[in-house]
């Protein structure tokens, strides 16, 4: 019981290895796509545990005190916040943060290599015509990958 609240390293030293693994993992997952992180799948879902599992180490080193990973916690809520914060209140952060949506489809031409940079499957894209009324991509004026993964068909006028 007296193990409970007893931290195996410096308090700052937590703080330390939140904020390094916080940034690092950020970094991977704004590098992994926009398509990842719009659709949930089960490898996903897969993803995120694993990834927990694979940083609790890195953040927690030999410590299993509640103190520890209590700490841990307030922190990671208070970056994430504090990202947030930021985020709402600079451009700059907010695009390095979130990214900026990217044109995939520009006056019925389909951009495949930025599909592909992108990671967005031809079915993908093809879905979200069907979805806004387009049968083909000659239909489309203009269509964006939001950042929240999505894609946005701007069908061409009609008349």
């Amino acid at each position: 019981m007296s193990d409970l609240f007893a931290l195996a390293m410096p308090w700052w030293e937590f703080i330390l290895r939140a904020v390094v693994v916080y940034v690092v993992v950020l970094g991977m997952v704004r590098l992994s796509g926009k398509r990842a992180l719009g659709q949930i799948t089960p490898f996903d879902v897969l993803l995120i545990v694993l990834l927990g599992n694979a940083v609790q180490n890195a953040l927690l080193g030999q410590d299993t005190s509640l103190g520890g990973g209590l700490l841990l916690a307030a922190t990671l809520i208070l970056i994430n916040y504090s990202v947030g914060w930021l985020s709402t209140r600079s451009r700059r952060i907010e695009t390095l943060v979130e990214g900026e949506p990217v044109l995939i489809a520009r006056d019925g031409k389909l951009l495949a290599s930025i599909l592909k940079r992108e990671l967005v499957t031809q079915a993908d894209f093809n879905a979200a015509m069907r979805q806004q009324g387009c049968s083909d991509v000659s239909e489309v004026e203009m269509a964006l990958l939001e950042i929240n993964g999505h894609i946005t068909i701007v069908p061409k006028d009609k008349t």
